[in-house]
């Protein structure tokens, strides 16, 4: 089984495509708040969407392939390396941001860290059109009607999500989780590098893919959105993946 995480602002649609070309067996997890009711008691912070996650890995009761973009890929990162879940394997993006260095210094980040400013961002978000909302990711490769379907669904519930999560990992998410994140971990893994994502830093992706024992795959030319590539090589560089773990185990 395939389980894939999705980031944020987002909801599962944004894997719909590619879960379709690579056929087989899945399922697109729906974050808590994002698009759907909060559990009782749920207080959304970057540790209890990780327990969550463990949670919702472990029901399968087999080991997954897990698959995780933007604040996906760092909850895969932190399932990955606590190894209290069993997985068959995991492959995510954003690997700098795992890393010890990395700071929150691009706006969309610094906005929502700041109280006050994170609010009003949001509140004019909510008050967009879903075209409008989308305009970057279409901007960046995601097709026009997928970008409206994604956001279609941002009400205060996600808007206070977002601001959990990410007022949960300041100064950034290895102060807390770092310390379990400097060896192998007990399932391959690998570490998607798109070439054009403004968030993503290829000397520390590439470092937290060394310290992990991870594979590094650079997806040249794709966007923070690579998942919405058109060429094959996403697609490709997933099934080489699946297919060498098969073959390792």
């Amino acid at each position: 089984m395939r389980v894939f995480v999705h980031g944020v602002p987002e909801t599962p649609v944004v894997w719909d495509a590619l879960r379709e070309s690579l056929g087989g067996d899945s399922v697109a997890l729906a974050l808590p708040g994002f698009g759907t009711a909060l559990p009782a008691g749920f207080t959304p912070t970057k540790d209890a969407y990780a327990s969550w996650l463990a949670d919702e890995l472990k029901s399968f009761q087999e080991p997954v392939d897990l698959v995780g973009h933007d604040w996906g890929a760092l909850l895969t990162l932190r399932v990955a390396t606590a190894g209290d879940v069993p997985l068959r394997s995991w492959a995510c993006d954003g690997g700098s941001v795992f890393h010890p260095d990395f700071t929150w210094n691009y706006a969309w980040a610094t906005t929502l860290i700041t109280p006050g400013a994170g609010e009003e961002m949001l509140l004019r978000r909510r008050h967009s059109t879903p075209q409008e909302a989308g305009a970057l990711q279409v901007g960046q490769g995601v097709p026009e009607k997928a970008a409206a379907r994604m956001f279609a669904g941002h009400d205060e519930t996600m808007s206070r999500c977002i601001l959990g999560l990410y007022r949960s990992a300041v100064p950034n998410v290895s102060a807390d989780w770092g310390a379990q994140a400097h060896t192998p971990t007990p399932a391959p893994g690998m570490i998607l590098l798109p070439t054009r994502d403004q968030v993503d830093d290829a000397r520390l992706s590439r470092q937290v893919a060394d310290r992990l024992g991870a594979r590094f795959e650079v997806l040249d030319g794709l966007t923070h959105w690579w998942m919405y590539d058109h060429t094959g090589r996403t697609t490709s560089a997933l099934e080489r993946f699946w297919s060498a773990v098969g073959q390792a185990g």
